[in-house]
């Protein structure tokens, strides 16, 4: 069905849109596009987001089926433990698109041609003649044994049972009150933690604690476990560090069961530089999934970025998505980077004042916001009450209004600026001169019909150089006061009454959902 509207109602309730009406327009016009050729040339988005259950590797009745776009390629096997790593057991063939494909037989018995457990690769003679080894881009399960190597290889995951969900998805809350966890860290041990262990000792907590939703980050796949899930390496695997594909299935189907609905922080922004158990290189080309030259990659990261222009990446990040959803149970996602990807600049050495010139002029990434528009487009039209939030610092307007208002179609923004003011108060400002109408202004400072989560803080002021409230408050008597059995010091009751305030306030003015991190 066509899509209505020409992508500028969101000027009606802000008037200083109207000069960029024409951007708008033909924004929304580019979204538009994008639908129709999805529908013409794949059967609709609904089918196009379904990429995982044709690429990569499938269990069928003739055998274990493997598809792999690698366009700059000029030969490709696959090989693995099942085929003693012979390259010209299992040759693939190519299409008009660039599409590989291969078929394992069936062993005599009638068993798939790779068992469970098997360790596999895809080799690639590039254009120049070079052969090389690769990770299935759609990999699910990718694991790490660091007495060889730290480089991970792919396993194929086909276990003689599935887990079962045993109940409904979560329709989240109006009202959401978010506890933002990484897996690793949830114990108190000195080593890293697991999903079956978050199930059991982490979500009665969260539960009795009152949070309706858990946000977990460092799931996607990431070679470097201090990226915290954030140089992502294998797009579709869970990360191995914590358990098996399934041990995840349990968790998220447990939290459902406790009325607790899960979104999962996607990095779709950027994706790690590695090149052997990475997207980088893929085929042997420097682009593939990425611009080529300096567009595909981010300076500061040292990552590489996506073409979100070209038909296949595309199907790789929206079907992504849906594999979450439908394989895993997510009820929503936080999406990491926003304001990277929204910008030609990235963000870089950039001062965002809040003039609407900065929004939409030839800054802007045309092609990754229509791609943002897309994602939240098939979110929403798929999973009727899934919740999108952006992490953007920009403060682009529109971001979270409908598409078919002509906004990139976010369910709210983080309130990025919230915990930046705590900390500059907390770091220059004595206590009796903090001045009160401009904490109101700030926790109040956002855009209208736009919702918001906002947070006093979160991992990025946990963990990514900074200290806590907690520790900004009452800094080394954390270390010796806290117990009911030593006495209570003037610095520790001051801190635990401003951080009370701190949280209060925040949560009263700062937006329309709460989020906090468990490492606070």
């Amino acid at each position: 069905p066509e899509i209505s509207g020409d992508g500028t109602e969101v000027i009606k309730s802000d008037g200083y849109l109207e000069p960029h009406r024409e951007y708008f327009g033909q924004r929304f016009a580019h979204f538009k596009r994008w639908v129709r050729d999805i529908e013409l040339s794949e059967g609709g988005i609904d089918k196009f987001s379904r990429g995982y259950e044709s690429y990569g590797l499938h269990v069928t009745a003739e055998g274990v089926r493997y598809r792999e776009w690698a366009p700059g390629a000029k030969e490709a096997s696959l090989v693995g433990d099942f085929n003693n790593w012979d390259v010209a057991a299992n040759p693939m063939t190519r299409n008009d698109f660039g599409v590989w494909e291969t078929v394992v037989a069936n062993t005599a018995d009638g068993q798939p041609g790779i068992p469970h457990g098997s360790h596999i690769k895809v080799t690639f003679v590039t254009g120049s003649g070079e052969r090389v080894y690769r990770l299935p881009a759609w990999s699910r399960y990718v694991t790490q044994d660091l007495t060889k190597s730290p480089i991970y290889e792919a396993v194929f995951y086909n276990p003689p049972q599935r887990y079962t969900f045993k109940n409904k998805r979560v329709v989240p809350e109006a009202d959401l009150c978010i506890y933002e966890a990484h897996i690793g860290i949830s114990s108190p041990e000195g080593r890293v933690a697991t999903f079956k262990e978050f199930t059991q000792n982490m979500l009665p907590m969260i539960k009795d604690l009152g949070y309706n939703a858990v946000q977990l980050m460092a799931v996607m796949e990431h070679a470097y476990y201090a990226s915290f899930g954030y140089q992502v390496t294998s797009f579709f695997a869970p990360s191995s560090r914590y358990g098996e594909p399934d041990d995840l299935r349990e968790l998220i189907d447990t939290a459902h069961g406790l009325g607790i609905a899960v979104f999962l922080d996607v990095v779709h922004s950027h994706a790690c530089n590695n090149v052997e158990d990475g997207l980088n290189q893929f085929d042997g080309t420097d682009h593939c999934y990425f611009h080529e030259g300096g567009r595909g990659r981010h300076e500061l990261w040292n990552s590489r970025l996506f073409n979100y222009g070209h038909h296949e990446v595309t199907r790789f990040l929206l079907s992504n998505l849906r594999y979450w959803i439908e394989e895993f149970g997510f009820d929503g996602f936080r999406f990491d980077g926003v304001t990277s990807m929204m910008y030609k600049h990235h963000g870089i050495a950039y001062g965002f004042s809040g003039h609407y010139d900065e929004y939409f002029t030839g800054n802007t990434d045309e092609e990754a916001v229509v791609y943002l528009m897309l994602a939240n487009y098939m979110c929403h039209k798929l999973y009727p009450g899934f919740v999108t939030i952006a992490e953007d610092v920009s403060g682009m307007p529109a971001l979270c209004r409908s598409v078919s208002e002509g906004g990139v179609g976010f369910d709210y923004r983080l309130t990025m600026s919230v915990p930046d003011m705590w900390i500059k108060m907390l770091k220059e400002t004595r206590d009796e001169d903090w001045d009160m109408v401009q904490i109101a202004h700030q926790l109040t400072n956002r855009r209208y019909q736009e919702r918001a989560i906002t947070y006093c803080e979160s991992h990025d002021q946990a963990l990514v150089g900074d200290k806590t409230l907690a520790f900004w408050l009452m800094d080394k008597e954390m270390y010796t006061h806290m117990s009911d059995m030593s006495p209570l010091t003037p610095i520790v009751d001051r801190g635990l009454a401003l951080h009370k305030m701190i949280r209060l306030v925040t949560c009263g003015l700062g937006g329309e959902g709460y989020l906090t991190f468990e490492g606070n």
